[in-house]
């Protein structure tokens, strides 16, 4: 069941274990007794939408290469998870958004992320949208238009949906 064998911090073996203060099996280190805990990361992400479009991004990296999302990625230890967002847009699309509110939280069991998500405009003294080193093609997209077919993961599409929801009850 579970995808890890080698403790992390000793590099012995790990053994299931039902610890008497969990309600469900563990991974236990048999040596120094460290308890690995199998938890989702957190993934932050804005929704940029301009005159009715959503602007995507077609990633430029692994994983799913090619496929079409919305800026976001890994928040990293020392940022919040509206600072991840910011940051993680201005990689993928090179511009500067102002986070105008929490748009979502989106997760799954046996997902390995959660997604935050939140709705963003363009800042006016910023450049506009482009590609980057992590996005090969930018573009602005009408409900109609959204590359249904090629989107990079279930999350997305889940997102995606939401939007267009959103942007056809604000008509």
């Amino acid at each position: 069941m579970f995808p890890f064998r080698f403790c992390a911090i000793c590099g012995a073996p790990l053994t299931e274990t039902k610890l008497p203060t969990e309600e469900r099996p563990r991974l236990v280190c048999v040596s120094c007794a460290y308890v690995h805990y199998i938890n989702p990361k957190v993934v932050c992400g804005t929704l940029t939408a301009q005159d009715g479009r959503l602007w995507l991004l077609r990633r430029g990296i692994e994983p799913r290469l090619g496929y079409w999302s919305y800026p976001a990625g890994f928040q990293e230890w020392d940022e919040s998870s509206q600072d991840a967002a910011l940051r993680e847009t201005k990689e993928e699309i090179g511009c500067d958004v102002l986070i105008e509110k929490l748009f979502g939280v989106y997760s799954s069991p046996g997902a390995p992320v959660v997604n935050i998500v939140y709705s963003a405009a363009l800042l006016a003294t910023s450049l506009p949208p482009t590609t980057t080193s992590e996005a090969i093609e930018v573009r602005a997209f009408s409900p109609e238009e959204l590359p249904w077919n090629d989107l990079a993961f279930h999350s997305t599409r889940a997102v995606l949906l939401d939007w267009v929801r959103h942007s056809q009850g604000n008509r």
